[in-house]
């Protein structure tokens, strides 16, 4: 990590009309890099796209530039940018007839197809086997895959008030400048702060108001619509590293930051977050996290991945580097990582999303969904989150006798699959699946299948209850008394959709 001033934002348009006019964008990478070289410096595997910017072109410079850390000459150096400008603003200095970054920029493609850049310490894109392998207390770092799961997950309406909160290179502030007013981004550590004007800047985007302090302090009482957090959630011994050690006792970061953050939103307004949780002896894991949430909010728990003790402290290890280091050392730590858990009656640790919205209506009767999904998803997922809330309050609003009147269609996408043996007279089961969003699939009886099947919104719910009971023979009542708990699941999970 650089000591040395980060470069100034002031003239930041004239840098990125340079990157754009060379194709340093993240198409502009795919076309010139080829697929197999980008995806491995997606993972921070250089020699691919080394081997593919042997040329002399403004494009193969800047990409050994800014993403392969490499010195260039000046003379290509300045063909590819403004470069007294660049050396003027700090964004690169000059080394005899040698030019090199002094920060990463990376492209970075927006939802729209906006060309954006993220701006973080050299060597610190995210990514690779090796992790990051860096002891630096406030290192910075750059995209990974868990900043651009919370982009893909957080609901994108427009907002008049947003807090990216811990920021580091600013990702969630970029996204948010796109729908909110107002975008508030903090971090404890002031080179993040500065980092996140820098991706403001240089991404064209408009200036966050830029706060230094821990959790929610800088923001005091202030509210918003819409709070988003990829927060220091690693579940460690101590607070070495500032990018990811939260300097709490087991999953206390996160605990306090989903429990204070309802008294930061406004009405309506949703606070989205990626977290680890223990999974403690005689404990379930969704009652531990749904103690966590602050009365007045609704919320949606996933759990994505579980990892025992032995594999998050290895992970861990290996992304700071220590298993590069002195065995010594390196066993020491390892041992300090289980003496934690230990104390802890910890035996794995869970990693997923959690959203909060902020609802009157919780208040006497809260939506408290918690569930684990470790199966692929569509990103992005913000409208499927949306939705889901969506959901709760119409099934908390409708009773049974309400659902039995009420009509509904087939969420689009939905396919229906029989499983049996083959030959077969009738299947076993039928299956109902999604492929959009959460890419649920549920199974469903005769008459589940049955009233998916017909379900087009012309008619209320126990109408087709009853031609369904006349049709196997049944009893309608006994058909319109028990299948209402089948529909408020087909509901719930997304198959069905009520005409409101």
């Amino acid at each position: 990590m650089s000591t040395t001033s980060l470069p100034a934002s002031d003239r930041a348009h004239r840098l990125r009309e340079a990157l754009i006019a060379a194709a340093f964008t993240a198409d502009g990478l795919l076309e010139r890099l080829g697929a197999p070289a980008y995806a491995a410096l997606a993972r921070s595997e250089t020699v691919p796209a080394l081997r593919a910017t042997r040329g002399d072109s403004p494009l193969d410079t800047l990409v050994r530039l800014f993403l392969l850390q490499r010195p260039v000459p000046a003379a290509a150096a300045d063909a590819a940018l403004p470069l007294e400008e660049c050396l003027g603003d700090g964004w690169v200095v000059r080394e005899g007839d040698l030019v090199r970054a002094t920060v990463d920029v990376r492209p970075y493609g927006g939802p729209e197809g906006q060309d954006w850049f993220i701006v973080s310490d050299l060597g610190c894109a995210v990514g690779g086997a090796g992790g990051i392998g860096s002891h630096e207390e406030g290192v910075v770092l750059g995209v990974g895959g868990a900043s651009t799961t919370l982009a893909g997950i957080t609901v994108r309406r427009p907002v008049a008030s947003a807090l990216d909160l811990g920021t580091g290179s600013g990702i969630q502030a970029l996204h948010a400048a796109q729908h909110a007013t107002r975008v508030t981004a903090t971090d404890v550590n002031p080179r993040a702060l500065e980092f996140t004007r820098l991706t403001l800047a240089l991404s064209g985007a408009a200036p966050a108001d830029l706060r230094e302090g821990s959790l929610f302090e800088p923001v005091d009482s202030e509210t918003y619509d819409l709070i988003v957090s990829n927060p220091p959630f690693v579940i460690s011994p101590g607070a070495r590293l500032t990018y990811r050690d939260g300097g709490m006792g087991g999953d206390d970061l996160c605990r306090t930051l989903v429990q204070q953050a309802g008294d930061r939103l406004n009405e309506g307004g949703y606070a989205q977050f990626l977290a680890n949780w223990q999974h403690v002896d005689g404990e379930e894991w969704q009652d531990r996290v749904r103690s966590w949430v602050p009365a007045g909010c609704d919320a949606w728990i996933v759990q994505r991945e579980v990892q025992d003790v032995t594999q998050y402290a290895e992970l861990w290890l290996r992304d700071s580097g220590d298993h590069r280091t002195d065995p010594a050392l390196y066993t020491e730590r390892y041992e300090a990582w289980l003496d934690e858990f230990e104390a802890r009656s910890t035996k794995a640790v869970g990693f997923g999303w959690i959203t909060l919205r902020k609802s009157a209506a919780a208040a006497g009767r809260p939506s408290l969904v918690a569930e684990e999904w470790p199966h692929a998803v569509e990103q992005p997922l913000g409208p499927a989150v949306e939705a889901h809330f969506a959901r709760q309050d119409y099934l908390r609003e409708h009773d049974d006798a309400a659902l039995l009147a009420a009509h509904f269609t087939l969420a689009e996408e939905v396919v229906q699959e029989q499983v049996g043996l083959p030959g077969a007279e009738d299947p076993e089961h039928v299956v109902l699946r999604q492929h959009r969003g959460m890419r649920r699939a549920t199974k469903v009886d005769a008459v589940g299948a049955g009233f998916a099947g017909v379900c087009d919104g012309s008619l209320p719910a126990g109408r087709i209850l009853d031609a369904i009971a006349q049709l196997m023979a049944e009893d309608p009542v006994l058909l319109r008394d028990r299948t209402p708990q089948a529909i408020r699941l087909l509901v719930e999970e997304g198959f069905l959709e009520p005409l409101r």
